[in-house]
C-alpha cells in the first residue's frame, strides 16, 4: 500500500506582490522598542510597571481566533482596532488600583509568589472598561507614532491651517467599530509579568490606509536609493576621454635629424583641435589659468 504525504504550500496574495511584506519584521522590532520605551515613561509606568514586551509579530486574521473584545480608535490617518486579553487587563487593573481580584496559585504544595487572576471570578466593572479604553488609546498612539516616523517627509500628514501638528499619542480617539474583517493585518504583542513570568497578549488591527503607510515607510530607503541612482540622465553619467591637440608643425626629415638639444621650433598657437580617439569633434581656444593651459570657447569642427 502506497501512502502519499500532502504538503501545504503558501498561497500568494496578488495584492501583496511587489510590496515589502518581507520587511515587516523590521517594523515589528521598531515597534517593540517603542512600546518598551513607552511603558517606562512615568505616565505609563503606573499601568505597565510590572510588565515587559516579549515579542511583536505580524499576521493576517483568518476568522474569530481572537475572542477578546475589540475597541476602535480613529484619526484622519486611518483606523486602528485594539483588543486586549482580559487576564492582562485585570493584571494591569490590580497593579494600578489593587482591586483585590488576586488569588494565590499553588503548585505541588508550594505557594507561588506571583498572584494569578481568575477571570471567571471577577465581574466586569465600569472601571475595567474605562481602563481598556485608556490603555488602547495609549498603545495605539505609540503605534501611530512609529508609522508616522517611518514615512518620508512628503507623505506625512500636514496640520490644518491655524492648527499645530497634534502628537501621535493624542491623535487617535475612541470611535465606533466592530471586529476587523477576515484577512486584515494584525499585530500581536506578547507581554510578560516580570514577577511571575506569566504571559498575555494584545492586538492591533490596521485598516488599509494605515497598512499601506507601514509598507510605504519600509520602502523609503529603497526608493531613495533608486532615485539617487537614476537622478542624472545617461548622457551626464557617461564619461569619455578627450584629447586636446594644441599645435602641429610640418618640418622636413633633414631638419628633424639636425635638431639638437636646446633648439627652438617656432610655432604659432592658434585654436586647438579636440579629438575623441581619432575623430576631430571641436576646436577650442587655448588660455592660461593659474599656471595651467586650458581649453575654452568650444566650437563644432566643420
Amino acid at each position: 500500500m502506497t501512502t502519499t504525504k500532502q504538503t501545504q504550500h503558501q498561497v500568494l496574495d496578488p495584492c501583496l506582490l511587489g510590496r515589502p511584506v518581507h520587511l515587516l519584521h523590521i517594523f515589528a522590532a521598531q515597534l517593540r522598542d517603542d512600546l518598551t520605551q513607552s511603558m517606562r515613561l512615568n505616565m505609563n509606568r503606573r499601568y505597565w510597571g510590572g510588565f515587559q514586551v516579549d515579542d511583536v509579530t505580524f499576521n493576517r486574521l483568518e476568522g474569530n481566533e481572537i475572542r477578546s473584545r475589540w475597541l476602535s480608535f480613529a484619526a484622519p490617518a486611518g483606523q486602528i482596532a485594539f483588543s486586549l486579553e482580559r487576564k492582562v487587563l485585570l493584571s494591569v487593573l490590580n497593579y494600578r488600583y489593587g482591586s483585590g481580584a488576586k488569588t494565590e496559585a499553588k503548585t505541588e504544595g508550594k505557594a507561588d509568589t506571583a498572584a494569578a487572576v481568575d477571570e471567571s471570578a471577577v465581574r466586569v466593572t465600569a472601571t475595567e472598561e474605562r481602563l481598556a479604553v485608556v490603555l488602547g488609546q495609549q498603545l495605539t498612539g505609540t503605534l501611530a507614532g512609529r508609522i508616522e516616523l517611518n514615512l518620508p517627509a512628503v507623505d506625512k500628514p500636514a496640520p490644518a491651517e491655524g492648527e499645530s501638528h497634534e502628537p501621535a499619542d493624542t491623535a487617535f480617539k475612541p470611535a465606533p467599530g466592530a471586529q476587523p474583517p477576515k484577512g486584515a493585518w494584525a499585530i500581536t504583542v506578547t507581554v510578560a509579568d516580570i514577577s511571575s513570568g506569566a504571559t498575555g497578549q494584545f492586538w492591533f488591527a490596521l485598516d488599509k490606509n494605515l497598512m499601506a503607510s507601514v509598507l510605504r515607510g519600509l520602502l523609503r530607503d529603497r526608493d531613495a536609493g533608486k532615485k539617487a541612482k537614476t537622478a542624472a540622465p545617461l548622457a551626464q553619467r557617461l564619461q569619455v576621454g578627450l584629447i586636446g591637440r594644441l599645435a602641429s608643425k610640418e618640418v622636413s626629415l633633414g631638419s628633424l635629424y639636425d635638431l639638437q638639444v636646446g633648439d627652438v621650433i617656432p610655432i604659432s598657437l592658434a585654436r586647438a583641435d579636440v579629438l575623441l580617439e581619432d575623430s576631430r569633434l571641436f576646436t577650442a581656444a587655448v588660455t592660461e589659468h593659474k599656471g595651467k593651459l586650458c581649453l575654452t570657447s568650444f566650437e563644432d569642427a566643420e
